[in-house]
């Protein structure tokens, strides 16, 4: 098996799965039942997906307080046959607890996803925030309940979040979080790291490793989220063939100089690998995914068309040499932002 294989991987001890899976964030709209043409959308969206393959589907209790995990729920309902492998995450979500780690609550959100997704068990649950209360006072209970969970096999893996902060951040702040990711990921041990990754996360020191090196020597598996950057990386791929293709909503939010500078940049890859519909994305998608064995993309979709487009555009493998190609426009657009950050308030450069 090798990261320019799109068979079944080896995520960590207990997941074999599908390398491209599902980010399941549902739209909410509280003025509409669940049973919206928005949810339905979505829906259909997931069938085309395990239609494709798709074995694994990525949300958390905070998307929506709920909602996504019970959209993911009715969908297990409607197709009991599917053996999904399903992921979610506790620790933004505090209730009337005193914090979001402390005490039984991270138990009680595990029972409460585990009823909203239809499901016995996760196969991923992942320790959505670094933040364990003053002192990380409630780290040592978080640990002890996640190992008990995964034990007792209402769990099969553990994961925590990777450094990250936002994308203009300074130097100084992404070396602060991954000391701070350090520091827990020796403490809990996770069987899995889950990320955003794409085009605009700066490269992070880990012990001298970058993310992939780190974790694959530590025998640790990836969840790589955001690999389109909401969007932000489809440039004008889809609007370009369509009159009507919508811009997507991140970057309709981006300053306009910005999105010109955007696109400027994202024009060199379709002149070199050429403009049919999808070389952009594919492009994003693949160069996550080849960024090793032991890791798993999961991309987000409101469409069973984008469900379609992200699964039939990722072809060949890319060479090491469009790789380098890829890495060379990627890096252009990181100093893009950091020269953005400048002028822009930080939500602003949220791809």
């Amino acid at each position: 098996m090798t990261a320019h294989d799109l068979g079944v991987r080896h995520l960590c001890r207990g997941i074999l799965t599908h390398p491209l899976g599902l980010h399941c964030d549902v739209p909410t709209d509280h003025t509409l039942p669940d049973g919206s043409e928005r949810t339905n959308r979505f829906l259909t969206g997931l069938h085309h997906a395990v239609e494709r393959g798709a074995t694994f589907f990525d949300t958390a209790d905070s998307y929506g307080s709920g909602h996504s995990e019970r959209v993911l729920g009715q969908f297990s309902r409607q197709n009991p046959d599917l053996a999904l492998q399903l992921s979610s995450k506790v620790g933004q979500i505090r209730g009337s607890a005193e914090h979001p780690y402390a005490g039984r609550h991270i138990h009680h959100q595990l029972e409460q996803s585990l009823e909203n997704l239809y499901a016995e068990e996760l196969h991923l649950y992942t320790l959505d925030s670094f933040d364990f209360g003053p002192g990380d006072r409630y780290l040592g209970n978080a640990i002890d309940a996640m190992r008990t969970l995964r034990e007792v096999k209402a769990i099969r893996a553990i994961g925590m979040r990777g450094p990250f902060t936002h994308y203009a951040a300074s130097p100084e702040e992404w070396a602060a979080q991954a000391d701070r990711f350090l520091y827990l990921f020796q403490l809990i041990k996770p069987d899995v790291v889950w990320t955003r990754f794409n085009a605009f996360t700066p490269a992070v020191s880990l012990d001298g490793q970058d993310l992939f090196t780190f974790t694959a020597r530590n025998g640790v598996g990836l969840v790589l989220a955001a690999p389109l950057a909401h969007g932000v990386l489809v440039g004008n791929d889809t609007a370009s063939h369509s009159s009507h293709a919508p811009v997507p909503p991140r970057r309709a939010g981006l300053m306009p100089w910005l999105r010109e500078r955007v696109d400027e940049q994202l024009r060199v890859l379709l002149n070199h690998f050429g403009d049919a519909p999808g070389t952009l994305g594919r492009l994003a998608l693949r160069s996550s995914l080849q960024r090793g064995d032991q890791c798993v993309v999961v991309a987000g979709f409101s469409t069973a068309e984008q469900v379609e487009e992200n699964f039939s555009c990722l072809g060949d493998p890319l060479t090491e040499l469009e790789l380098g190609i890829v890495d060379d426009v990627y890096a252009g657009l990181r100093t893009q932002v950091t020269e953005a950050a400048s002028r822009l308030p930080v939500k602003e450069l949220q791809p």
